[in-house]
């Protein structure tokens, strides 16, 4: 199930969008400023962003570049403007597409299953993940440590890759349950998860009590907390 950050103060809009994207099956979370959508950012894994360009804090335009200074999600622009110099700034920010108010609903849904699929595509062409000591090889389904291949669980597996492609971001309980449920077919309640985080700590780190990779982020989740290259 993806989930999609809606970033837009019209509250009309805002409540015709969600309705008619949460009606498609994706899971919306709504901020109607810049310092919203941080916090948000900072406590759920979003695998894309709607984002409107004039916000009553500031311009979408200057969360797109803190976004992309250190994520690749992908963004696409709602904004009134639609001439081709503030399409083109855009896009040069990074923005993945854009769209003009107002918003035709079908043709919002078709182009984040566009850019869900490119997005998509691009990770699965990611061969390898690297990270500090720890090596995710991507078609061999392992992880290696020093070089030496550490014995995981298909959920464990699972785990380090999530936890890997979202980088210094906090992935919440929930999204983790969500994604390891829906990868796996077995359900993974609280408990459980908290069981696997810990095995894989004590797989993954040279400390498990003080990590450096798997961060708790108390009464919110986990993030990985190191720099993360993909190729």
């Amino acid at each position: 199930m993806n989930r999609i950050l809606l970033v837009e103060d019209d509250e009309n809009l805002a409540f015709g969008i969600e309705y008619t994207i949460t009606s498609e099956g994706y899971t919306v979370i709504a901020a109607v400023s810049m310092e919203e959508a941080r916090r948000a950012l900072k406590t759920n894994t979003v695998d894309l962003i709607l984002l409107d360009v004039n916000l009553p804090d500031g311009s979408g335009y200057d969360l797109c570049r803190e976004i992309r200074a250190t994520s690749q999600i992908p963004i696409i622009f709602l904004t009134a403007l639609d001439e081709e110099a503030n399409v083109v700034a855009g896009l040069d920010l990074g923005a993945d597409d854009y769209m003009t108010k107002p918003i035709r609903t079908k043709e919002l849904i078709s182009r984040m299953k566009a850019v869900l699929r490119r997005n998509h595509k691009s990770k699965d062409e990611v061969r390898e993940w690297r990270s500090g000591d720890i090596e995710v090889r991507v078609f061999e389904r392992a992880v290696l440590k020093h070089n030496q291949e550490l014995l995981l669980t298909g959920m464990e597996y699972r785990l380090v890759l999530m936890l890997m492609t979202h980088p210094k971001r906090i992935c919440s309980r929930s999204s983790l349950l969500n994604h390891l449920w829906d990868m796996s077919g077995e359900f993974v309640d609280d408990n459980t998860l908290s069981v696997h985080i810990r095995r894989l700590r004590e797989k993954i780190e040279d400390n498990p009590a003080i990590p450096k990779y798997i961060i708790t982020v108390r009464g919110v989740g986990y993030k990985w907390n190191a720099e993360v290259i993909g190729r």
